[in-house]
């Protein structure tokens, strides 16, 4: 009798390791996303792939913030996430010392007016009290932020204090709830990229401090994998993703220009799914950057530092990155 008790409490026990195993191997990322969301628009191809993807069960959207506080783009960002029918995403506005900057040709404030000019003016709370509120409620070492724009949102994230969600400052925040940083910034094995320079400051203090382990994707990755074109043939009457690849093309890029580099499509992509199916893994290394935003990976670094770099034809991934982002519309 006690040895088929104890067969049967060993058969329990295995039986709930194999529970516990299949757990962990489907747990999906919990993600919250930071993105300048213009002036350029390859931030439009990387929100549809988060959705898509979301909308295929690969991930949690737990908030999407604005790292650029011009006042069109919180109100952008939330026109994309009621269109892929996610209006209760918590949205976030930047930093208050974050570069104000728009495109030229004005593709946020034509966007919105298009499809949702209630939009316009609408009041949301900082990306720090979104961040601090999401992250709180969270398990330990559960969440994924993916920054596709400036780091001056998370720069303040570190700096802050303890409030109403949190007892911890928010580097201890961070380093109790975050799995790691995806991030779309620097060039490898040197550069000057522009997520980086337009607030060196924060990219400085974020690269330096961050507590968990970034993968990064850098300028050479996204530069050379051309997408969108195929996104701007759609109807565009009623997807703004279609319409403003179609209207970007056709006002912001160069003359005869029928695609966009995939810079953001690339950090989503990598952030929800293994990178290793797409690119390469390089690291651990460290990633410096000077307090002007010059950049330079330093292979015997000893911070938790990723890069990517390319091991298969560029029109291979961009021909899927382009799917990725057309999922949705093809429903």
């Amino acid at each position: 009798m006690k040895k088929l008790i104890y067969m049967l409490t060993m058969w329990a026990l295995l039986g709930n390791m194999q529970v516990n195993a299949q757990e962990k191997t489907t747990a999906i990322p919990k993600l919250i996303f930071d993105t300048d969301m213009g002036p350029d628009y390859d931030d439009v191809g990387a929100i549809a792939i988060l959705h898509n993807l979301a909308a295929k069960g690969e991930c949690e959207i737990l908030a999407t913030v604005a790292s650029d506080r011009h006042v069109s783009i919180a109100p952008t960002i939330d026109l994309f996430n009621r269109y892929f029918k996610k209006p209760d995403i918590p949205v976030g506005i930047a930093a208050a010392d974050a570069p104000d900057m728009e495109a030229g040709n004005h593709w946020n404030d034509s966007l919105i007016n298009r499809f949702d000019p209630s939009l316009q003016g609408k009041q949301y709370p900082s990306a720090v009290t979104v961040y601090r509120k999401v992250l709180a409620s969270q398990a330990d070492h559960s969440i994924t932020i993916i920054t596709v724009g400036f780091l001056s949102n998370l720069k303040a994230l570190l700096q802050s204090k303890s409030d109403q969600y949190s007892s911890l400052n928010g580097t201890e925040l961070v380093k109790q709830k975050v799995k790691k940083l995806v991030a779309m910034a620097g060039g490898f094995p040197s550069g000057f990229e522009f997520n980086v320079n337009k607030d060196p400051a924060a990219s400085y203090a974020v690269f330096q401090h961050w507590p968990s382990p970034i993968l990064f994707s850098g300028f050479e990755i996204g530069k050379e994998l051309f997408t969108g074109g195929r996104v701007a043939e759609k109807e565009a009457n009623h997807n703004p993703v279609a319409w403003a690849y179609a209207y970007n093309l056709q006002t912001y890029t160069k003359e005869g220009e029928k695609n966009r580099p995939s810079w953001d499509q690339t950090a989503v992509l990598c952030a929800i799914r293994n990178p290793e199916d797409y690119f390469q893994v390089k690291g651990p290394g460290q990633f410096v950057v000077d307090k002007k935003g010059n950049n330079h990976w330093n292979p015997d670094g000893k911070a938790q530092h990723y890069f990517l770099a390319h091991k298969y034809p560029y029109d291979e991934i961009a021909k899927t990155i382009e799917a990725l982002m057309m999922d949705g519309m093809e429903k």
